[in-house]
C-alpha cells in the first residue's frame, strides 16, 4: 500500500508534468490559438505567413523528435524539462518586441528546438512511468486534461490582461494600442513559463524521476531499428498524424467566431478559451473510461465524433445568429479531437512497447505523427486567404473530415493488431 509520502510525491509529480506540459507551448501555439485575429493584426501577417511560421517550427521539431526521444531514455527528466522551459521563455522576450516577419520565422524555428528536443520524449516517458501498467488512460487523461485546464486558465488570464489595456471601445482601438495590450500578455506568459521551469528544477527531485533501471542500455540507433520493426508503431504514426491535424485545426475556431459569427476580438478570444475548458473534461473522462475498457476502442470513438463535427462545419450551415449551432458543433468537434489526442500515447502499453524504449518509440512515431506542424498551417492559411469567408472555412473542415476518417480506419486496424 502506498504511504502518504509516496502518494504526495506522485501527486506533485503529475502536477509538475501538467504545468510544464502545457506552459511550454503557450508562446508558440496557445496565444495564436486564442488570439488568432489579434495575432495576425499586431504582427502584421496573414494566415499563410503565420502558417509558414508554424511550418518552420514543424521542420525543426521533425529533426528534434527522433534523437530527442533517444535522449529521454538516457538523461534525467528534471534537467531536460527545466532547461527546455527556460530557453522557451527567453524567446518570449523577443516576441514581445513584435519583430519583423523574417525574425518571427527564426523565432518559431528556435521554439521548434527548445520545445521538442529536450522536452517532448522526457514528458511522455515520465507520464507513462507515473501511470504504471494499469492506469495508462488515467495518466494520459490527467496529463492532457490538466494541460487543457492550464491552457484555458492562462488563456482566460491573457484575455483579461488584453481587455484591461484596451480602450473601452474595442473596435476603435488603434494598432499601437492593440500591440501594447498584447505585449503585456506575451510578457506575462514568458514569466510564467520561466517560473514553472524553476519549479520543475527545484521540486522534481532525482529520486522522483524515472528509475534508472528502466533506461535503455542499447545504442540509440539500435533502439530506433528495434522500434521500427513493430507494426503497431507504423499505425500509431498514422493515428497521431490524423489526431494532430484535428488538434491543429482547433486554432480556427476563434477566427471562425470573428469572421463568420461576427464576434468582436475579445469575444472571439473567449471562444478560444471556452474550447480549452472542454479539454480537461473530455480528456479526464475518456482516460478513465479507457482504463475500464480499452484505449484503442475510445480512439475509434474519438475519430468518429471528430468526423461528425467536421461534417457539420463543412456543410456551410453554421453562420451568424446561429450561435447555439456554432457552439454545439464546436463542442462535438473538440470532444472528438481531445479524445483522440488523449489516447494516442496511452496505447503504447496496449501495443506491448517496452517501457525502456518509450522515449525512442515516441520519437519515431512523432517524426511522422507531428508533420501537421509543417503542412497544416500553410494549407489552412492558403484556403482562408484564397477564399475569404465561409468558403475558405468549409474547405478547412473538409480537410479535417478526410483525416478523421483516415484516423478511424487506422485505429480500427490498430485494435485488430494489438488484439492478436
Amino acid at each position: 500500500m502506498n504511504s502518504p509520502k509516496t502518494k504526495a510525491s506522485s501527486f506533485y509529480r503529475i502536477v509538475l508534468l501538467i504545468l510544464a506540459g502545457e506552459s511550454i507551448f503557450i508562446l508558440p501555439f496557445v496565444l495564436a490559438r486564442i488570439f488568432r485575429p489579434t495575432f495576425l493584426d499586431v504582427f502584421q501577417v496573414n494566415n499563410f505567413q503565420l502558417g509558414t511560421c508554424f511550418s518552420i517550427y514543424g521542420v525543426v521539431a521533425l529533426l528534434s523528435y527522433l534523437y530527442g526521444g533517444a535522449i529521454a531514455d538516457k538523461f534525467s527528466p528534471r534537467k531536460l524539462i527545466a532547461t527546455a522551459l527556460f530557453l522557451t521563455a527567453i524567446g518570449g522576450l523577443l516576441m514581445a518586441t513584435f519583430p519583423s516577419y523574417l525574425i518571427l520565422k527564426w523565432l518559431f524555428g528556435y521554439w521548434g528546438f527548445t520545445t521538442i528536443f529536450l522536452f517532448w520524449g522526457a514528458m511522455i516517458k515520465a507520464t507513462r512511468v507515473w501511470g504504471g501498467s494499469a492506469n495508462q488512460g488515467r495518466a494520459f487523461g490527467f496529463l492532457e486534461g490538466g494541460r487543457g485546464f492550464v491552457a484555458a486558465s492562462i488563456g482566460a488570464i491573457g484575455v483579461f490582461i488584453f481587455a484591461l489595456f484596451l480602450p473601452a471601445d474595442i473596435q476603435s482601438a488603434s494598432l499601437p494600442e492593440r500591440q501594447k495590450a498584447f505585449r503585456f500578455v506575451v510578457l506575462f506568459s514568458s514569466f510564467l513559463v520561466a517560473f514553472i521551469g524553476l519549479l520543475v528544477f527545484i521540486f522534481l527531485k532525482d529520486d522522483e524521476e524515472v528509475d534508472t533501471t528502466t533506461q535503455s542500455k542499447r545504442h540509440s540507433f539500435a533502439n530506433i531499428k528495434m522500434v521500427m520493426r513493430l507494426p503497431a508503431v507504423w499505425l500509431l504514426m498514422i493515428i497521431v498524424l490524423c489526431a494532430y491535424v484535428g488538434y491543429k485545426l482547433t486554432d480556427i475556431f476563434s477566427l471562425y467566431a470573428s469572421e463568420i459569427m461576427l464576434f468582436d476580438e475579445v469575444q472571439a478570444a473567449q471562444v478560444g478559451t471556452f474550447q480549452l475548458y472542454l479539454r480537461p473534461i473530455v480528456c479526464i473522462t475518456i482516460g478513465l473510461l479507457a482504463d475500464k475498457t480499452k484505449s484503442s476502442l475510445w480512439l475509434k470513438v474519438g475519430f468518429a465524433t471528430m468526423l461528425i463535427g467536421a461534417i457539420a462545419f463543412a456543410s456551410g450551415g453554421i453562420s451568424a445568429n446561429l450561435n447555439f449551432l456554432f457552439f454545439l458543433s464546436l463542442i462535438i468537434t473538440a470532444t472528438g479531437t481531445y479524445a483522440a489526442r488523449t489516447l494516442y500515447f496511452a496505447v503504447l502499453h496496449e501495443a506491448k512497447i517496452p517501457l525502456a524504449l518509450t522515449g525512442t518509440a515516441v520519437g519515431v512515431v512523432s517524426v511522422i505523427g507531428f508533420t501537421p506542424d509543417i503542412f497544416v498551417g500553410p494549407v489552412m492559411g492558403y484556403f482562408l486567404d484564397r477564399s475569404p469567408g465561409i468558403i475558405g472555412h468549409q474547405q478547412v473542415f473538409v480537410m479535417l473530415a478526410i483525416f478523421a476518417l483516415a484516423g478511424f480506419f487506422a485505429s480500427f486496424r490498430f485494435s485488430r493488431i494489438v488484439k492478436r
